[in-house]
């Protein structure tokens, strides 16, 4: 056990050995970069590409040793000081040669690329290191700017890169091979630094719990710590040699465990969530019961299912029931619809539609032709008991639900697929309705509007009872676009925070876009680097801002348009006494627009004066003539393509608002909108793929901000890259999709249902064929 006295003292110590780790490392970078340029030279390819991968070799070897020696040389003032440098700082080299045109934007980008390329065992490193380092240091977690950040090295291997007459054209030729380096470099640092600390007896066992959030008084429910299992790596004995730290038990990179919510620890499927698996065993379970006793049933069930789609499975018609099964069939989906006799709309009217299903359930057996049949009514009848006992639904929906009972009946005999597949169109409509409802009130204004759809989807499909898996699927598509458009536009609820969400995602989308297409336009002109980081930086959002607010061809839009154009032009050389007075003339009204459009994106005034002090040093340069001039033609031309810059721009569909293109959205955190921009543990690729899969509509439990509530997911952006939930008293929350992984893989947020409908309806049938699997024959 550490003492508290000794912590600081280890802490620094175990940041040496960090730094030192690296160090040794970065020796075998250089050799695996050329080594990896020879194979690939070896291999047959088309000739621009080996001539790109000779003139990178080429370079490399040259340049290689000096890369190697600017980043220890880095890498030593940070052990030596024990303080990491200003990135900014650090980016400007003391000569005039760039990494590439841009270079602010382009040396984020690819550093922010480069750290987001960590992942598997090495963020899992990474996450135990961060752990016993906020136990020595008494933090709350490592500082933005920390060495042992994955994001502050990239930054150095970047700037080392440039420094050493080293191309942007070899990065990218070299960009797969970079990334896995790396990796290498930082997971061996991690991994030595944890096995020295481990030494001195710091925290043996990790248990992440009271580290994986920020927000004070908020716990998890899932232990992500435990047992540790030796394990080598193949660059030990390139960092330093000697024997493997510890890492924890059920961490495997490739193929990532979770929590299946409900039950003990079970592996994922390769692209499943916890509720996913869950349904996969229980429909294991029910294949295996039917084996047993309908051993031809299971046999259908287990053969494959063609794509969908009518041209290669035509919809099962009632044609494949006998003629005395459809008519009992349609008699019981009549005497289903017929209102009930019980008064009111709760536990009367509920007893009265089971006993109803109950009393047919034993006709419809008796029409049945076979024991295929008289096994799938059993089934069904037995799920839909279970659903109309469950009170986690509104009493009024259950009554709906009932109704549905016969046109299940007919897609299970037709297609007995509907036992086995989780994703069948029948099931999945029936737990999407039956997610959207939990936790609503049949007399609330929102339950009666999803009450209404769900009564209209319920007599669609009874409207049209020979189309089977179909008229399922077409109505589950609608009821889809119902949510999209309830959440957007009719539920009081979500509007604002709807409405705020879009406009953050539009934002960072335009914004990325104008800094995509502002650096082609200014890729050949001669533009101080201080005013490019201005102009893609700042400049970019303020456009982004204006155009969503006033619109692309709003005079306002046209105004900070017009500014950039006249501050490049300030910024060129003005050799003549005319040209100076211009300028001042023009300074004030341009200086002016500039901090109203730096208020209207919501930069701090303090901010602003830092932003208009760098451009005043960048204006009085081209007064003393060392600023490169601008053709006239030139800033026409730039002029003519800033106003119309909206038709240039890159589709959406080519911008993906990951973490490592978002700006920081917690800016856009208004009364109406929280931002989520910190929490969670790192997230593997299966709590990734979850995050993505939520439903618009299902309920969740979140811990965040001290608080513990219900919310519900009511918009998914682009991709699902931002998502937006609403609890029940109108606070919207607004996750990136990364950290939505880490609050799910932390257990911050939860299902609100741990399994869906239709799962439990065949876990309780299935509960009942334990005690009585005969009765599926009788």
């Amino acid at each position: 056990m550490t003492s508290p006295s000794a912590a600081p003292a280890l802490a620094q110590a175990a940041r040496r050995v960090y730094v030192e780790a690296l160090v040794k490392g970065s020796a075998a970078v250089p050799a695996a970069l050329v080594e990896a340029l020879q194979q690939r030279l070896l291999k047959p390819a088309e000739p621009p590409k080996i001539r790109a991968w000779r003139d990178t070799l080429a370079a490399l070897q040259q340049h290689g040793a000096t890369w190697q020696m600017g980043l220890i040389a880095r890498l030593r003032r940070l052990s030596k000081s024990q303080e990491v440098p200003d990135p900014h700082l650090a980016a400007r080299p003391a000569k005039a040669l760039s990494l590439v045109e841009d270079d602010t934007i382009e040396r984020e980008i690819l550093a922010s690329r480069l750290a987001l390329s960590i992942q598997g065992e090495t963020q899992w490193q990474l996450t135990d290191l961060r752990t016993r380092m906020q136990v020595l240091e008494g933090h709350p977690d490592l500082a933005p700017d920390d060495k042992m950040r994955p994001a502050v090295m990239a930054r150095l291997w970047v700037d080392a890169w440039r420094e050493a007459d080293l191309g942007h054209v070899d990065w990218q030729q070299l960009q797969d091979v970079l990334h896995d380096e790396f990796g290498h470099w930082m997971g061996s640092a991690y991994h030595l630094t944890n096995r020295w600390l481990l030494e001195q007896g710091v925290l043996p066992e990790v248990d992440l719990r009271p580290f994986i959030i920020r927000s004070v008084g908020i716990r998890t429910g899932v232990q992500l710590g435990g047992s540790f299992l030796e394990s080598t790596n193949r660059r030990t004995a390139e960092f330093g040699g000697g024997s493997s730290a510890p890492v924890p038990a059920g961490r495997p990179s490739s193929a990532p465990a979770a929590l299946a919510l409900g039950g003990s620890a079970q592996p994922l499927q390769a692209a499943g969530s916890p509720q996913s698996q869950q349904a996969f065993q229980v429909l294991e379970q029910l294949h295996e019961v039917l084996r047993r006793q309908v051993p031809s049933l299971a046999q259908v069930m287990a053969q494959p299912v063609p794509a969908a789609g009518p041209e290669v499975v035509p919809p099962p018609t009632a044609a494949s029931l006998t003629p005395r099964l459809q008519a009992v069939i349609q008699r019981a989906q009549g005497a289903l619809q017929r209102p009930p006799a019980a008064e009111g709309s709760g536990a009367a009217v509920l007893e009265e539609m089971r006993a109803r299903s109950q009393a047919f359930k034993q006709v419809l057996k008796q029409a049945a032709g076979t024991p295929e049949e008289r096994a799938t009514i059993e089934i069904v009848a037995m799920m839909f008991q279970s659903i109309l006992q469950d009170d986690r639904l509104p009493a009024t929906v259950r009554v709906w639900f009932a109704r549905l009972q016969m046109p299940v009946l007919r897609v299970a005999v037709a297609e007995p697929d509907f036992f086995a597949a989780n994703d069948h169109p029948a099931r999945l409509l029936i737990d999407r309705m039956g997610a959207c409802v939990l936790g609503f009130d049949s007399v609330d204004a929102v339950g009666e509007v999803l009450e209404r759809e769900i009564k209209r989807v319920v007599q669609v499909v009874e409207a049209y009872p020979d189309t089977g898996r179909r008229v399922f699927q077409t109505v589950l598509t609608e009821f889809e676009q119902f949510l999209s458009n309830f959440f957007e536009k009719e539920n009081p609820l979500s509007r604002k925070g709807v409405s705020l969400a879009q406009q953050v995602e539009q934002r960072e989308t335009l914004a990325i876009q104008y800094t995509i297409e502002l650096r082609k336009m200014l890729a050949d002109m001669p533009v101080d680097d201080s005013l490019r980081d201005f102009l893609f930086q700042v400049w970019a959002d303020v456009l982004a801002v204006t155009a969503v607010r006033e619109g692309s061809q709003a005079e306002v839009t046209r105004l900070m348009k017009r500014a950039a154009a006249d501050l490049i032009w300030s910024a060129g050389a003005k050799g003549s006494p005319e040209e100076r007075a211009e300028v001042i003339r023009r300074l004030p009204v341009l200086l002016k627009t500039l901090r109203d459009g730096m208020s209207h994106a919501g930069i701090a005034p303090k901010k602003q004066d830092e932003h208009i002090r760098r451009l005043n040093n960048t204006l009085a340069a081209a007064f003393t003539a060392k600023a490169a001039p601008i053709p006239r033609d030139r800033l026409e031309e730039l002029m003519d393509r800033l106003q119309t810059l909206e038709s240039m721009l890159p589709g959406l569909s080519d911008i993906e608002l990951d973490e490592g293109l978002l700006r920081d959205i917690s800016g856009h955190e208004t009364e109406g909108l929280e931002v989520v921009g910190e929490g969670g543990s790192p997230p593997s690729p299966a709590m990734l793929a979850w995050a993505r899969e939520l439903p618009v509509g299902s309920w969740y439990r979140l811990q965040f901000r001290g608080r513990s509530e219900t919310v519900q997911l009511a918009w998914a952006g682009a991709r699902h890259q931002l998502l937006l939930f609403v609890s029940p008293q109108g606070r919207a929350v607004l996750f990136p999709l990364q950290r939505l992984a880490a609050f799910l893989q932390a257990s911050l947020m939860q299902p609100a249902q741990d399994e869906s409908v239709t799962v439990k309806a065949t876990r309780d049938a299935l509960a009942r064929l334990e005690s009585d699997p005969e009765q599926l024959l009788r």
